[in-house]
């Protein structure tokens, strides 16, 4: 297997520009580490020990924050037990079309109307709460905080942070120091570890956006690791953590109702995001990689696969920046924002949006009191990450 790997894999066209060998590559230690591709194996242990972490930062430290704070959580209406059409939601589906529900009818002896309101209140069941809404969020803003600032530390006193034609002189044998070995693989385990939890994280509109960025951000830095574009790809992700510390903290107060430091929040996290993700990274992270390495080597596999990674995160920098020009237009013209077109808003389906009715024959005076309480509470919670609509236009109808 290691002689197929070696012969298939690791050949030098691949992985090195023309004329240059794996053992023109090899340092000594006074020389320092040159990036090895099982080093990338320590991000997998990594990404669990963040599972962890992030559980145990959840649990103690973001639940007890989000209850100082304010963060409320929509109170829910539960659903009686009906076998059939649990498991008809499970297995099948959570939105019945007409012809299914005319089946479920007869195989229940309910009602249309009750069994779509089974059905629409055991969506809002599923629904995560706000209190874990702010709890990803919150982690998600540690990190991101933290990545920034030791990166920022780390390479700010290095020759390539601001002169980008040194990030491929001497190129590819440039050394690793231990800070940036770190840096890479911290990185790269939290990443992978969001990879992991997307399944049981929130779902949100820009999901599969999300999932293409992550696995799109693992090959880059796997990549970039193996082929030894370290430098390149410190900055990469440097630029990447400069905005997202941001968004993350507009999240942790939008959650809270915290109306007009979210407002202030996102405002800066739209200024930064457009100059970070729309001029320093096409004009001079994708410019050095595309047109000033061609000035110290010829164009090899390496090069090409690396750009097209580049190019992939650029095209969905763009989509996220049209979304929150979007939300920004809105804001600053109108007032308010009657939708998030937010790239992180949350992924609620229009149907399940509806105002939550009960049958007549079902309702009495204390239940319609209880429903009343429960349609009050979940309008008093923002829904859109700057949202200051009137409450009134969202009250449920007069029955």
């Amino acid at each position: 297997m290691e002689a197929l790997l070696n012969e298939w894999l690791w050949q030098e066209q691949y992985w090195l520009p023309p004329g240059i060998g794996w053992q023109d590559t090899e340092m000594t230690e006074d020389e320092g580490h040159f990036p090895l591709p099982r080093d990338l194996i320590y991000a997998l242990p990594l990404a669990f020990a963040f599972i962890v972490l992030r559980y145990v930062f959840e649990r103690w430290v973001a639940v007890p924050l989000s209850r100082y704070l304010g963060v409320k959580d929509r109170i829910r209406i539960r659903v009686p037990s009906v076998p059939k059409l649990e498991a008809f939601y499970k297995q099948s589906s959570r939105q019945p079309s007409q012809t299914q529900v005319v089946s479920l009818v007869k195989q229940c002896g309910l009602s249309q109307r009750k069994i779509q309101t089974w059905f629409r209140h055991r969506r809002n069941q599923d629904r995560p709460s706000n209190t874990k809404k702010f709890s990803e969020a919150s982690w998600r803003f540690v990190f991101y905080l933290i990545a920034f600032a030791a990166g920022l530390s780390s390479l700010i006193n290095t020759s390539w942070f601001w002169d980008h034609r040194e990030c491929w002189r001497g190129y590819p044998k440039q050394p690793v120091t231990d800070a940036h070995y770190w840096y890479y693989m911290l990185e790269m385990g939290f990443y992978l570890s969001l990879l992991l939890s997307v399944s049981v994280d929130v779902k949100r509109k820009d999901f599969k956006e999300q999932v293409v960025h992550h696995i799109a951000t693992l090959f880059l830095i796997a990549f970039s690791y193996c082929a030894n574009y370290v430098r390149v790809g410190l900055l990469v992700m440097l630029v990447h953590d400069s905005s997202d510390f941001l968004l993350e903290s507009a999240k942790m107060f939008h959650y809270a109702v915290w109306t007009r430091t979210c407002d202030s929040l996102f405002v800066v996290f739209a200024v930064v995001f457009l100059i970070t993700r729309l001029v320093v990274f096409p004009c001079r992270i994708i410019h050095t990689t595309m047109v000033l390495s061609l000035e110290f080597y010829q164009p090899f596999f390496g090069y090409y696969f690396f750009n097209i990674l580049l190019l992939v995160l650029q095209a969905l920098h763009i989509f996220w920046a049209y979304l929150i020009v979007r939300m920004v237009r809105k804001f600053v013209f109108k007032g308010k924002v009657e939708g998030d077109e937010r790239s992180d808003a949350d992924s609620e389906d229009d149907n399940d949006k509806e105002v939550e009715e009960e049958p007549e024959d079902e309702g009495n005076e204390c239940n319609w009191e209880q429903r009343q309480k429960t349609s009050l509470a979940s309008n008093c919670v923002l829904n859109n990450l700057t949202n200051q609509g009137s409450v009134t236009s969202r009250l449920p109808k007069a029955r």
